[in-house]
């Protein structure tokens, strides 16, 4: 028989008055909606302590038996940031070349991408991200992790808005495939990339595409 369950009282949680809580939900949403995705990067570098904050922000995310299975590699070694540039671009060029179905291009045309990823090397850290499909315990036996794509993209969302909230810029980037980041950081079996996560300061003269967000009864519905 499997081992009893330890519980604890729930503490920590506050309830606000229905005012308040309105106060509090309209405050995030407007910071929230400042959040913009950055290509244009500055060399400036992020204050020591706060990636490590916002990392463990994220690791606080609802995940699957608890299994934590993800992990965050900060990549700030400017060799290390070329070699993943260059891996990187290599398989943009053979996307946006051939491999890509001219739908595909048509909705990426209006971001203004391409295969050059400058921001790869420009911002002072990537932090690459990490889906472990099993863990490997101290007798060297297997653990199965559950539900590792919902787990690692709840954490990656929640260290997304940690950043922002911290005051900083990021851009999720996903060359296809992604093996290379395994290769180019070390990383072990057990582990697949799930994104990249570019980090830093947007640039002085940083542009952003004129798009807008969908209103809300396009994507939500109350029953």
């Amino acid at each position: 028989m499997a081992e009893a369950e330890t519980f604890l009282p729930l503490t920590g949680f506050i309830e606000y008055s229905p005012e308040e809580m309105q106060a509090r939900a309209s405050a995030f949403y407007e910071e929230i909606k400042r959040r913009r995705t950055v290509r244009d990067f500055s060399t400036r570098v992020i204050p020591t302590g706060v990636l490590e904050e916002c990392i463990k922000a994220a690791g606080t995310a609802p995940n699957g038996a608890n299994m934590q299975p993800w992990h965050f590699v900060v990549v700030r070694q400017p060799a290390l940031k070329r070699k993943i540039r260059e891996a990187a671009e290599e398989e943009e060029r053979a996307f946006y070349e051939g491999r890509a179905p001219e739908e595909w291009l048509e909705a990426l045309a209006p971001l203004g991408t391409d295969a050059n990823k400058p921001f790869l090397e420009h911002a002072p850290a990537l932090i690459v991200i990490f889906g472990q499909s099993y863990q490997l315990d101290e007798d060297g036996s297997k653990r199965k992790h559950y539900y590792v794509q919902e787990s690692v993209g709840i954490a990656t969302g929640m260290l997304i808005t940690a950043l922002h909230h911290a005051g900083l810029a990021t851009l999720t980037h996903t060359p296809s495939p992604m093996g290379f980041l395994r290769d180019v950081l070390g990383r072990p079996e057990n582990e697949r990339p799930y994104l990249i996560l570019v980090v830093g300061y947007p640039d002085e003269d940083a542009k952003v595409p004129d798009i807008q967000k969908k209103s809300l009864d396009k994507i939500a519905t109350f029953l």
